[in-house]
């Protein structure tokens, strides 16, 4: 398939084709940027959840270092919040504050995913399109005298290249849909996991770590006999 013929296809879509193409470049730039971007939000997200498991009670200070260390990942403008706020309101008070940063960030994640989803949409509809304008081309061979049948076939077989590329297009983008709206999800959980660790870690009471729990349990085990 050389570039005279995918030209000769795209101009018997009357320049259909060509806006495939650009489609599917556009797509493919949503998905590049929002890969990158959504698998290192939740690879450091996740080393934020496991660093926050390993603290007891979280003063102000420790939670502008944290914030200060998550940078520009959503977990930051939760960890700012509780800084703030740290002393200063009630535990309800608080966790509708930390619920408030998550609903401000939230729209970050998912943007520029409305246009892989017009992108599915539409895709498959200008395809239909450009093969409707191919079969015209392709059947007013019938009205030109001494046709060929061959003509009006390969006509039909050059029209179809453009439903082709248009599903094709929404299934690529349909995938990248799909895997980044659960990326998000995934994003939006460790948010909440990290609201209810901010929660606990703040109320006032010490929060046992691994090593705490491991150097009481040979004590708990020794109450448990003696009883």
């Amino acid at each position: 398939m050389d570039t005279q013929y995918l030209i000769h296809l795209a101009n018997y879509s009357d320049g259909i084709l060509y806006v495939l193409a650009l489609l599917l470049l556009v797509a493919l730039a949503v998905m590049v940027d929002r890969f990158w971007y959504l698998r290192r939000t939740i690879l450091r997200g996740h080393i934020f959840v496991q660093e926050m498991g390993r603290h007891g009670r979280l003063d102000r200070e420790t939670l502008e270092k944290l914030a200060e260390q998550a940078g520009d990942l959503p977990e930051a403008a939760l960890l700012r919040s509780a800084a703030n706020h740290h002393g200063q309101v009630k535990e309800e008070a608080l966790a509708n504050r930390l619920e408030e940063s998550i609903l401000v960030t939230a729209p970050q994640l998912d943007r520029r995913l409305w246009i892989l989803d017009t992108i599915v949409t539409l895709a498959p509809l200008l395809g239909l399109f450009g093969t409707i304008i191919g079969m015209f081309h392709a059947f007013s061979v019938l009205a030109q005298p001494g046709h060929a049948p061959t003509a009006v076939t390969g006509g039909v077989a050059d029209a179809l290249v453009a439903t082709a590329s248009g599903l094709f297009i929404a299934m690529l983008g349909l995938v990248a849909f799909n895997a980044f709206n659960n990326q998000v999800r995934m994003i939006l959980l460790q948010m909440d996991s990290l609201k209810t660790m901010l929660l606990n870690r703040m109320d006032g009471h010490p929060v046992l770590g691994a090593a705490d729990i491991r150097d009481t349990a040979p004590a708990a085990v020794v109450m448990a006999r003696a009883g």
